[in-house]
């Protein structure tokens, strides 16, 4: 449903309009665009898929960097680690955290009062981060003439769509926020988001259905039936029971291999069936060693959403963002990605580890 929903808001012009919007606002200033997307592309992240956000975001910034003339790769880079982060503030922001919510009975305001005020703590020293390391790489290289620039309002292919599409969006967001209080699950929410936007699509409604992401559906179909077999046949349980002998039953030991081993494995794969299949092992945990579930849930939340940040091929939004660099002749290498990410990635798990050690226990 949300899928259907993006790409309504995409056809409309309205991700391309906000970025070249920001980018007027803070009159083409290199650095300031660096922060804003940088920001932009969390707060983005915590209500649309991560994925979508640095598809858009990554293009805008490549054409901004060909006018401004600047290298847009430290820009990409940062963009596609916030993303990810921003993903994990929300109910809804990541797929990871999709799968633990409806699992376990989470709220979205469940997931913005415990991961969320983890993320804002992290974003505020993510942007300092990639500032110190960035910030000589983002000067450009010669004056440029900014009166020539198009129009943000270019961008909006029709001004009826955009505006469907914004009161949609902003829908989605209140029945998101509100879905423990009115009782709407949040499969009713999506299905009903993505009639409307069928409705209202017109013209447009087949190009909308063409653009979902087919394969993703079936691939999370598949693995919601692996993950089943595991269950039935005791592995889980075993690898629970593992996870118990090696912590001694204490819930900081726990806590430090639930959340390192998850960004470690998400790193190296992809971290929805690592999430789907770590969920049964937490309840397992808690019902064997008393430690609370929804501790661990927070935990395994924040490893897999920035474990996967790691590597080019941690997370969606890392291939996404790297590929098109690469198409637009920047490209970039693991090397590179690596050097900046890891850095990043294992900062953000120390603050994620502290947070909860001194927040529940």
């Amino acid at each position: 449903g949300m899928m259907i929903m993006v790409e309504g808001m995409g056809n409309a012009g309205f991700f391309r309009w906000l970025c070249m919007r920001l980018a007027k606002a803070v009159h083409y200033k290199t650095v300031a665009i660096f922060i804003t997307f940088m920001v932009m592309s969390s707060i983005l992240a915590m209500f649309i898929d991560s994925i979508t956000v640095i598809l858009f975001l990554a293009a805008v910034t490549v054409e901004l960097a060909q006018l401004l003339k600047f290298n847009p790769v430290p820009m990409i880079l940062s963009e596609i680690f916030c993303a990810n982060l921003g993903g994990a503030a929300t109910m809804w922001g990541d797929p990871p955290n999709i799968i633990i919510g409806t699992s376990l009975g989470y709220s979205f305001g469940d997931f913005i009062s415990n991961t969320g005020l983890i993320v804002i703590c992290a974003l505020v020293l993510t942007v300092i981060y990639f500032f110190l390391v960035f910030h000589k790489q983002l000067r450009s290289d010669g004056t440029v003439d900014t009166s020539a620039f198009p129009d943000p309002k270019t961008a909006i292919r029709d001004k009826k769509s955009f505006t469907i599409s914004c009161i949609i969006f902003a829908l989605a967001v209140v029945l998101l926020v509100t879905h423990a209080q009115t009782g709407l699950t949040v499969a009713f929410i999506g299905t009903f988001i993505a009639l409307i936007t069928l409705i209202t699509s017109g013209k447009n409604t087949k190009a909308v259905l063409k653009g979902v992401d087919y394969k993703t559906l079936l691939f999370f179909i598949g693995l919601f039936f692996v993950v089943g077999g595991l269950e039935q046949t005791g592995i889980l349980e075993i690898f629970a029971q593992f996870i118990g002998k090696v912590s001694g039953g204490n819930i900081m030991v726990m806590i430090a291999i639930i959340i390192w081993v998850s960004a470690v494995a998400s790193a190296f794969i992809d971290n929805i069936p690592f999430a789907a299949t770590m969920i049964p092992v937490i309840k397992t945990l808690s019902a064997t060693t008393g430690a609370d579930l929804s501790v661990l849930s927070w935990t395994l939340a924040m490893g897999t959403d920035i474990g996967g940040s790691a590597t080019p091929i941690g997370a969606s939004a890392n291939v996404v963002g790297t590929s098109i660099a690469s198409r637009e002749g920047y490209p970039v290498t693991w090397g590179r990605y690596c050097k900046v990410a890891v850095p990043a990635t294992i900062i953000v798990i120390l603050i994620s580890m502290v947070s909860i050690y001194l927040r529940y226990l």
